[in-house]
């Protein structure tokens, strides 16, 4: 088990609490969300400066996770990606990667996701529950834009930080 560290962000919307393990960022949530804390495996330790000389590597993806939010907060589309760590089934770890092709600014729906997925896995068809439920359970959110997904009718539906976060991101996007 790889030992885990937590560190947080002071965003407009509210605590943002960082998980990070040598390998990249393996969760971003808004304190208190549903699935809190879901990649936690109980080797986290709070993230503190006199740190650094013995993990390098997580203080650096914790710089560059605060640098992307400040710029993704500032609303500006950050043009590079943290390192991540991501950690899920082999269908979760796909829809996860397709949320990433979403582009800054634009929307998606549960059923065009469902559609990728299933076109990827050879198969005709696929639930756009099931996508909803991988989507949900995104653990590093705005970086893997599950916000930037909607139901098909355009509504916004289904976000672990709230509706009211969702639509505020979203606005920011514009």
């Amino acid at each position: 088990m790889k030992q885990q560290y937590t560190a947080t962000y002071d965003s407009p919307l509210g605590e943002i609490v960082l998980a990070a393990c040598e390998d990249g960022l393996t969760g971003l949530w808004f304190a208190g969300q549903k699935y809190f804390g879901s990649t936690l495996n109980g080797t986290e330790k709070p993230w503190q400066d006199d740190l650094q000389a013995s993990a390098p590597a997580v203080s650096e993806i914790f710089v560059r996770t605060r640098q992307w939010l400040d710029l993704y907060f500032s609303g500006k589309n950050p043009d590079f990606t943290p390192p991540l760590a991501l950690e899920g089934s082999p269908f979760r770890l796909l829809i996860w990667n397709l949320l990433l092709e979403i582009p800054y600014g634009q929307t998606t729906t549960y059923g065009e996701l469902a559609r990728k997925a299933a076109q990827k896995l050879g198969r005709t068809s696929m639930s756009a529950q099931a996508v909803g439920n991988a989507v949900g359970h995104n653990p590093i959110s705005l970086i893997v834009p599950c916000h930037r997904v909607k139901g098909a009718d355009g509504s916004l539906t289904g976000y672990a930080g709230g509706i009211d976060r969702k639509q505020w991101l979203l606005n920011l996007e514009l």
